[in-house]
């Protein structure tokens, strides 16, 4: 009940300020159409490079670094969706080293929403609310090492 709530809120919010906008024309990039589809987990972004992988070249995309790390999102027409992501801690060892373990996927489906600028999934604490941005979606976590800073997601 309290998700529902909070979609309901999240919502409410969306459809005022898309009614609250100018009528220029111009929808924020994106209209619900042409959001619908498969998004592949393209970037777990960190804040600094790592070599998780220990290969002698870092990265700030985990997904170069370790293999075991995916995800998806599915919009569909109806405006639900699917969602899975690996789930993974990076964790600090010695001298600046970092080391990633995958354990299981983390699954979600509910509604989704958007204004063209931004999207809001209700059921899934993992997502909440990503940019979109050319034909990326991102969700901004923010966090300093040993953490995840964005997950950028790119319709196949």
């Amino acid at each position: 009940m309290k998700n529902f709530k909070l979609f309901a809120l999240y919502f409410s919010m969306l459809i005022l300020m898309i009614s609250c906008s100018d009528d220029d024309g111009n929808d924020g990039g994106f209209s619900t159409a042409s959001l619908v589809g498969t998004w592949d987990l393209v970037a777990v972004n960190v804040s600094s490079a790592v070599d998780v992988n220990g290969d002698g070249s870092s990265s700030k995309n985990l997904l170069d670094e370790e293999d075991c790390i995916s995800g998806s999102i599915v919009l569909k027409d109806d405006t639900t969706y699917q969602f899975e992501l690996s789930n993974f801690n990076l964790t600090p060892i010695t001298n600046n080293q970092y080391v990633v373990q995958c354990s299981g996927l983390s699954q979600a489906t509910g509604a989704w929403a958007s204004d063209g600028v931004e999207i809001v999934f209700q059921g899934s604490s993992l997502l909440g609310t990503l940019q979109l941005s050319n034909n990326t979606m991102i969700k901004v976590v923010a966090s300093e090492l040993p953490g995840v800073a964005t997950y950028v997601y790119e319709r196949r």
